[in-house]
């Protein structure tokens, strides 16, 4: 660990910036915006791999039959700037490719991207009249004032085992998780025990009035690119996989396939990675080399917004959907704790 020593003075000069700039918002110098409707924040204080993206789905299926629902991102990696809605046809490199992700698989509810969040949810409440918004990774975005923060923090990386950035990935100081109304634990294992929850509670160290929830990942059936005729799951022990994705953290979707497929080979690229015609020839050359009579390409289905136009889905392309869903009893609590501050907070504006 001797390079983190190294990294030290640096995390602690960058940990002074952060707490001085919520110094002044916490003070007032700094001010925040409060909105007449349910504002949710969805985020985390590390720099991704928390689960993000499928827990602001799961809040969209909870909310979207009831409350007119709208999704607010700041568009990672996109090439433009400002206020856009995006449509169905919208390109992942006009407006990144998890707030396409979001609209393509809730066609109804509303999705836009905004590096100003303030400037967002103005302009949805100004053009789309939405009765709840999703903040999508919005911990440190403290302009708004959200109504309700959900911090998110891996089961199997935890936030209190972190360290500042640069020497680690903590975005704030381990004390910021003091803004969260509740706190969301991630990644957890199905079978989960009440001693492990117990533990992992302890060490978390929430205050009083801060919920904590336990939730997991549950994977989906592969679905090919194009209508490609899915494999028989009789043929998966049968079958190697090429692994293609650029997501923050690949372990447990590794894990998985490991446990389904004959054997898995893997292209991993960084998160959000913009695909080159390069990475494609690569990826194509990896593929024509695996020695075996039955292999296919597996990605995420993020990673399919930017392939979907590619001229490489001529090859045996499928993509894995996941959901998330809260282990036991915390499912029913959870949905019950999100509805009720959702209509107690509607019916006050």
């Amino acid at each position: 660990m001797s390079w983190r020593i190294v990294l030290w003075p640096f995390a602690q000069l960058y940990g002074f910036g952060i707490r001085l700039r919520n110094y002044f918002f916490n003070k007032g110098i700094l001010k925040q915006e409060e909105f007449d409707l349910p504002v949710i924040s969805i985020g985390n204080l590390t720099t991704g791999g928390t689960g993000k993206t499928p827990h602001v789905e799961y809040l969209i299926r909870l909310l979207k039959d009831e409350f007119k629902t709208a999704v607010l991102s700041r568009g990672y990696g996109r090439s433009t700037k400002g206020f856009r809605s995006v449509r169905m046809d919208s390109k992942p490199d006009t407006i990144g490719d998890e707030p396409l992700q979001y609209k393509r698989k809730f066609p109804d509810i509303t999705v836009a991207v905004c590096e100003n969040r303030v400037n967002g949810i103005d302009r949805l409440i100004f053009e789309y009249q939405p009765e709840v918004v999703l903040l999508d990774d919005a911990f440190q975005h403290r302009y708004v004032k959200p109504s309700l923060n959900l911090l998110l923090t891996e089961f199997s990386k935890p936030l209190f085992d972190d360290h500042l950035l640069p020497m680690g990935n903590l975005r704030e100081p381990l004390s910021e998780k003091k803004r969260a109304d509740a706190i969301i634990v991630t990644k957890c294992p199905p079978a989960i025990t009440d001693d492990q929850q117990a533990d992992f509670i302890n060490n978390l160290s929430p205050n009083a009035n801060q919920k904590v929830f336990f939730s997991y990942i549950r994977y989906g059936e592969i679905v090919g690119f194009k209508h490609k005729k899915v494999p028989d799951p009789a043929q998966f022990k049968d079958l190697c996989i090429l692994l293609v994705c650029g997501i923050a953290d690949p372990t447990q979707l590794v894990l998985h396939l490991q446990q389904k497929f004959r054997a898995v080979k893997k292209m991993i690229f960084p998160d959000h990675h913009q695909f080159t015609i390069t990475d494609l020839k690569a990826i194509g050359q990896k593929f024509d080399n695996i020695a075996a009579d039955y292999k296919i390409i597996i990605t995420t289905e993020k990673d399919f917004m930017r392939l979907e136009d590619d001229p490489i889905l001529h090859l045996p392309f499928y993509y894995l959907p996941i959901e998330v869903d809260f282990i036991a009893n915390y499912k029913t609590t959870f949905n019950q704790y999100i509805l009720q501050h959702v209509r107690k907070n509607k019916a006050d504006s």
